[in-house]
């Protein structure tokens, strides 16, 4: 039978199995190319805690699914298209959000007996009927891999080990994928191989040729390349985005780049990227915990480096001292906060934006912070660039918020030239005859920063409260409320210095939709939606989150209504309601998951039709 092509403006793909059915290799495998082929791309890595959660079972499913299209994509897709199933919980888990008339390509290897059971199915859901609303194609992986491969002499053992790489192949020929640049992938990845490289390439054209030669695959879908601006593009998670902004931002600035950190879940990333740029005078330490990884990182700056710490959720907590002597020291020193559900060790491979109040109070003491927050895995390169530029012309702390959502998702970035970037500026003190470490510029108030070593400005910092211009250890009552004052003045100066916040839609009106963080992709997409089909809203989204931009106060009075989505129980909105006395409708969302776009969409088509919001 002639196969025929059926051209599509997006899909959404979700590869399915347990955590050592190689499903994120292969999502990402996808999702790589996809951006070869040309289209706009979003992803979400959804898999469990546990190194190794328990095989078969509903809570051990691990999952990627990949967004992608020929127009821009900001979320990784409501609805799944397509669902490669590696198993019976696979089905069960994932069938909740995939379209009616979706296609389900399943294992048959995954739906014994045994997965059956537990995956709490009382009868198999591919004989029962139970999916006659899907297109489903059930096949025998590991039949197929073993025909296609048995000329060759590759073991049974191995052979089982390719069955993603099959699965990948069938999605290639059913969404017209190249092959190459995953074949280029397994010759790079396993060189010195020969056995596994022979297999994983034959099981990858395997796939394609299944579905080429079985007559039950009628369709081939076309997904047109994106209009993109001319230039070099990457796909990049916004862990590697980060650790390329902190070599980028260093570079900028003419100044070493020191990382001192302690792996945790989902920051790991950005010290692993990290620990791959060292030809660029990258210096890493993987300190014995928390503390010590900003402590070093707080003498590097001392010492005249770009310093920086990376955290997750608990590791924050940890920090929370050494951020305050950071505060107390005045240095620049940039702290990434990739979110994750909790508290305690909570849900370490969930998002969430639970962090943001232990951020903007989160230490003993009043020791204030710049706090910004990345929209996308893009965004998170520009984010960290705008973090060294505010702690370098401030001399402060500056906290980054990602979240394990765009921390390890993937999106296109346009790769700039560093000349096109803006220059970032370390200010050292140079004039001995004019240093005192607490003397202070006038517009921004940072302090004077002396590399040690230099003869005339021998000084020491430290977390006792300083004297004013002199920097000495004081206790003088009234000389410890003026140094309080100072740090928050300077906090409150940087809003000076970044820019207004913008205006989407109406300028005023009824409803405005706020944003922060990763929700930027659904309520934007949301927002697109509604204002598509002829609803009247406004939108802004927000990067800076202390201090907010000076014409935020304005911006709200213009409009009746707010309404505010979080992946908290509200800390922005409780935050904004202290500082404008301006109620804002909060719309909260605590699951370990992004918002999806429908669910913002129906909330916000309730305000205005004036039901009542279901929260």
């Amino acid at each position: 039978m002639a196969k025929t092509s059926e051209h599509l403006e997006e899909a959404t793909i979700r590869f399915a199995g347990d955590s050592g059915d190689g499903m994120q290799l292969i999502g990402t495998q996808f999702s790589e190319t996809s951006g070869v082929a040309g289209n706009e791309v979003n992803t979400f890595p959804d898999y469990p805690s546990e190194i190794r959660a328990p095989e078969g079972t509903l809570y051990g499913v691990s999952a990627f699914q990949v967004h992608f299209g020929t127009h821009h994509i900001y979320t990784p897709g409501d609805t799944i298209d397509v669902l490669v199933a590696m198993n019976a919980a696979s089905v069960k888990v994932n069938l909740p959000t995939l379209k009616a008339g979706g296609m389900i390509i399943a294992n048959i290897e995954g739906f014994d007996e045994r997965n059956l059971k537990l995956a709490k199915y009382t009868t198999n859901p591919l004989d029962d009927g139970s999916l006659s609303g899907y297109e489903v194609h059930a096949i025998d992986f590991h039949k197929e891999i073993k025909a296609a491969l048995g000329e060759l002499d590759i073991s049974s053992k191995l052979i089982g080990k390719t069955k993603n790489i099959f699965a990948l192949g069938l999605t290639y020929w059913l969404f017209q994928r190249p092959l190459d640049a995953t074949i280029a992938w397994i010759n790079k990845k396993f060189k010195g191989k020969d056995d596994i490289i022979l297999a994983n390439v034959h099981a990858l054209r395997a796939g394609w040729n299944y579905a080429q030669k079985n007559p039950d695959f009628k369709t081939q879908y076309v997904i047109d390349r994106s209009a993109l601006s001319p230039g070099r593009y990457r796909n990049i998670t916004g862990n590697e985005a980060i650790a390329l902004g902190l070599v980028v931002a260093a570079k900028k600035a003419s100044m070493p780049l020191f990382l001192g950190s302690y792996p945790i879940t989902p920051a790991t990333d950005i010290l692993h990227a990290i620990s791959g740029y060292k030809k660029y005078g990258v210096k890493h330490l993987q300190a014995e915990d928390e503390i010590a990884g900003i402590c070093s990182a707080i003498g590097a700056a001392y010492g005249g480096s770009l310093a920086v710490t990376t955290t997750s959720g608990p590791g924050l907590s940890l920090k929370t001292e050494a951020m305050g002597l950071a505060v107390m020291t005045e240095l620049p020193l940039i702290i990434v906060d990739v979110q994750r559900a909790g508290p305690s060790t909570g849900m370490p491979t969930k998002p969430e934006q639970g962090d943001l109040l232990m951020a903007m109070f989160g230490r003993h003491g009043e020791a204030p912070m710049p706090i910004l927050a990345a929209a996308s895995p893009a965004d998170c390169f520009d984010i960290t660039l705008e973090a060294a530029r505010i702690a370098l012309k401030y001399m402060t702390p500056v906290l980054i918020l990602s979240d394990g959502y765009i921390g390890q998702s993937s999106e296109p970035w346009k790769a700039p030239t560093v000349e096109s970037l803006p220059e970032i500026k370390a200010y050292f003190a140079t004039d001995p005859t004019d240093f005192s470490p607490y003397k202070r510029d006038e517009k921004t108030l940072r302090r004077q920063w002396a590399i040690p070593g230099f003869e005339g400005m021998e000084h020491r910092i430290g977390g006792l409260e300083k004297e004013d211009i002199s920097g000495n250890v004081s206790q003088d009552p009234a000389n410890h409320e003026k140094m309080v004052h100072l740090r928050q003045e300077k906090v409150d100066r940087v809003a000076q210095d970044i820019p207004e916040a913008v205006v989407e839609g109406e300028q005023e009106g009824d409803l405005l939709m706020l944003s922060w963080g990763s929700t930027y992709g659904a309520a934007k997409t949301a927002y697109e939606r509604m204002r598509a089909s002829g609803h009247i809203l406004s939108f802004v989204h927000l990067r800076y989150m202390n201090p907010f931009p000076r014409n935020l106060d304005d911006i709200l009075n213009r409009f009746e209504r707010i309404a505010l989505p979080e992946l908290n129980s509200g800390q922005l909105q409780f935050l904004l309601q202290a500082k404008y006395l301006k109620r804002i409708i909060g719309i909260h969302k605590v699951q370990g998951k992004p918002f999806k776009s429908r669910e913002l969409e129906e909330k916000l088509v309730n305000l205005l039709t004036e039901k009542e919001i279901l929260v």
